[in-house]
């Protein structure tokens, strides 16, 4: 018996939610442990990483693969990279730092976060049409 579309679609997102939250405790615990807390590293990461996926992937979806699953894409891109990426976190690691005195390491973040971000969403867009 099929699933109502009702159902299927709040699932799938809450699927990949769950594991992109997950990915992101995860990869955010590794990377501190590898360079330390003296600059928002977990994040940053997440942040650039997280674009770079959402370009792959929505390039892939909408132009190489015409993935027409409505589930899968909700999954993916709104339940996965999602949860994964939260650029709230962002902003709030650049106010503590602000408040915190460090205005050279605040602006460094917030402007390498913006502008690398979208670099990474070009990148995935890129590799994706080199993919196929």
């Amino acid at each position: 018996m099929p699933i109502d579309p009702s159902i299927r679609q709040p699932i799938a997102i809450s699927l990949g939610a769950i594991a992109g939250a997950l990915s992101r405790y995860y990869v955010t615990l590794w990377v501190t442990q590898q360079f330390g807390i003296t600059f928002p590293y977990g994040t940053f990461v997440i942040n650039l990483t997280g674009c770079l996926g959402m370009g792959f992937f929505t390039t892939l979806a909408i132009e190489k693969m015409a993935i027409t699953s409505l589930e899968i894409r909700l999954m993916i891109a709104t339940g996965f990279l999602g949860a994964y990426t939260t650029f709230s976190t962002y902003g709030l690691d650049t106010i503590n730092l602000l408040r915190s005195g460090h205005f050279l390491t605040a602006t460094c973040y917030w402007a390498g976060s913006a502008i690398l971000g979208i670099i990474c969403v070009q990148l995935g867009i890129i590799i994706a049409r080199l993919f196929w």
